[in-house]
């Protein structure tokens, strides 16, 4: 080895794995993209014709739904995003669609929509508090309360 002029060797080793150390710990950090729920293809969605498809047509070029309807499962939402996150941080959604489709009484597609995060509403929920009957009772109250009502059988 190559002595230097304060007689010490070349820092290479030392820079070598101090880098290597570096990468490491940035590559941990990575941001991660994830993808939850079904997102069906925009060119296979193109490809449904509505009074043409039936529901077993749907099924077998998307899958199986998200979610019903409720009450009658005339629709069937295909309910899907994108989201990445960076460390610790909160997560970011990149991409969110929603695709609903509807069918007719006899199972044939009606119409086809498609919602994207643009479409996306921010709601506050209501803070009411539902009453309930009967009396509030502290812990003390309760646990006093409650003494000599067991019996031994």
């Amino acid at each position: 080895m190559k002595k230097l002029p304060n007689g010490r060797g070349r820092p290479t080793i030392r820079v070598s794995l101090l880098a290597g150390f570096l990468a490491l710990g940035l590559g941990a950090c990575a941001e991660d993209i994830r993808v939850r729920g079904n997102i069906p293809d925009s060119a296979v969605v193109a490809r449904i014709n509505p009074g043409i498809h039936t529901r077993g047509d749907i099924e077998s070029l998307l899958g199986s739904p998200s979610t019903v309807s409720t009450f009658q499962d005339s629709k069937w939402y295909y309910i899907g995003q994108k989201s990445t996150q960076f460390a610790f941080f909160k997560p970011e959604v990149l991409e969110r669609k929603v695709l609903v489709v509807s069918f007719d009484k006899s199972g044939f597609v009606e119409t086809t929509r498609t919602y994207d995060l643009a479409d996306g509403h921010s709601i506050d929920p209501v803070d009411r508090i539902t009453p309930t009957e009967g009396r509030d009772y502290t812990f003390m109250q309760q646990l006093i309360g409650n003494l000599g009502r067991f019996q031994n059988q």
